[in-house]
């Protein structure tokens, strides 16, 4: 209830940006406005979210929620990709106000696939790839991490596959590799998986370079995606975690519920947790 208030006037607005013209849209630019409702975070969008959609329709939906940061997947700009492809691709994200902040998820079963990889996020221009190696290829890659210096996010992936499926294991198999080899922190998988993800947030700060922003209906395998508000992860607490770490970079939503359909469900999320971040700073008094 204390976010109530906050949560309509974000998703309110999110909303009504469904009207206003691009020139206001470019406006709200990170470049000229606070991320999330508040300087410490970046809010942005989990390519994957919008598997379903062209990059035009994916760019719509993320102006009518206010979101200007996104990770981009390979069905929006194929990893054969030229010099002028990409350059059309960043500025088409340009014109709706989004920043094209990293690569990924992309699977690498063969140093070949991990070449690749850092091959495609070096012409993106971008200094994170969230990547799932296989383990034995983990010296592999921290080889070409310091060849590229582009930091590599590894994902977790729940109790779903056995390959890297929490926190824990991804923080256990890369503590002695390259500190720019670390975690693209998956909250939901990790608490389908049954562990705490706000413990896990501050038990492995250093080593989480992204955040893949969910609720899930359940701690347990069975567990689906749904609106941040409504899942059984403690978000209010999470975003206090994320305070007490001092996290610098992005935390993007992957919706995966109603995926064909998800604009209601992103917009009430982003309202949610744009509420929560207000309302929770230091200072602020809660309504």
């Amino acid at each position: 209830m204390t976010t109530r208030r906050s949560f309509l006037k974000h998703t309110g607005g999110s909303l009504a940006l469904a009207s206003v013209s691009p020139a206001l849209s470019l406006a709200n630019s990170p470049e000229t406005r606070g991320n999330s409702g508040d300087d410490l975070f970046k809010l942005g969008m989990a390519g994957f979210t919008f598997v379903n959609f062209k990059l035009d329709q994916a760019l719509e939906m993320m102006r009518k929620t206010d979101v200007h940061y996104l990770c981009i997947k390979d069905f929006h700009l194929p990893y054969a990709s030229t010099a002028d492809e990409i350059a059309a691709f960043h500025e088409k994200l340009k014109q709706s106000g989004v920043t094209g902040y990293a690569v990924g998820p992309i699977y690498m079963k063969t140093k070949q696939e991990i070449d690749n990889g850092f091959d495609y996020a070096k012409r993106v221009g971008v200094n994170l790839m969230v990547g799932i190696p296989n383990p034995e290829d983990l010296p592999y890659i921290d080889k070409k991490v310091k060849e590229y210096n582009i930091r590599y996010a590894i994902h977790n992936h729940g109790p779903d596959i056995p390959l890297f499926p929490s926190a824990t294991s991804v923080y256990t198999a890369v503590k002695d590799l390259d500190p720019r080899i670390g975690l693209c922190f998956d909250m939901g998988h990790d608490k389908r998986f049954g562990d705490d993800p706000i413990a896990d947030l501050e038990k492995y700060a250093k080593r989480i370079f992204d955040i893949h922003l969910k609720n899930v209906t359940a701690a347990s395998k069975e567990g689906k995606t749904c609106e941040l508000g409504r899942g059984v992860i403690d978000i209010p607490a999470f975003v206090s975690m994320l305070r007490k770490i001092k996290y610098d970079g992005s935390c993007s939503l992957e919706y995966e519920k109603d995926m064909k359909d998800p604009l209601a469900g992103i917009a009430e999320s982003v309202g949610y947790f744009k509420g929560v971040c207000d309302t929770s700073k230091p200072g602020k008094r809660k309504a």
